[in-house]
């Protein structure tokens, strides 16, 4: 009888450092420490490619310009491509959110906190509105503006604290 419980014991504890490994492991990979919290930037943009990510959906987009009537350009007139990165595949879609969603061409509206690196990319934050095929918003605004809009996920669109203006 002592040389089961032995044996369980042995058991449990491995168990147990296993699961502390994992929770440190997952705790790290969600850490937010990457992203300037200080910043939320709220982007309407078309889709590039959507990447559904065991570990992070994301969307590769090009923002509008203000009049939402052209993709804005870098200083060498290229594509000002951004990256928002979201909860899981799986998680997303138990928010609503799913890769049919978002073909490449859907104009869709996103809050996000930026890279601190200065990358073009961040973190979704809050809403996430996708507007009707063919539709922009008017100059200025955002989908959720938008007759027919979709909402995907939880809430509005964050409040912007500042404006992101390519270089």
């Amino acid at each position: 009888m002592k040389l089961f419980g032995k044996g369980l014991a042995t058991a449990l504890t491995l168990a147990a450092a296993a699961a502390a490994l994992t929770t440190a492991r997952l705790s790290a990979h969600h850490s937010f420490a990457m992203y300037d919290q200080s910043i939320k930037y709220v982007f309407t943009g078309v889709v590039e490619r959507i990447n559904p990510d065991a570990a992070h959906l994301q969307i590769a987009f090009v923002p509008l310009n203000d009049n939402r009537d052209a993709l804005v350009r870098d200083s060498s007139g290229k594509p000002a491509n951004w990256l928002v990165e979201m909860g899981g595949s799986a998680a997303s879609a138990r928010e609503g959110i799913s890769v049919n969603d978002f073909p490449r061409g859907t104009v869709f509206s996103v809050g996000l906190v930026p890279l601190r690196s200065g990358q073009r990319a961040g973190a979704r934050v809050e809403g996430l509105f996708s507007c009707p095929k063919g539709k922009t918003p008017a100059s200025g605004m955002h989908c959720d503006s938008v007759e027919g809009a979709i909402s995907h996920g939880n809430g509005a669109l964050v409040k912007p604290t500042a404006a992101w203006k390519p270089e």
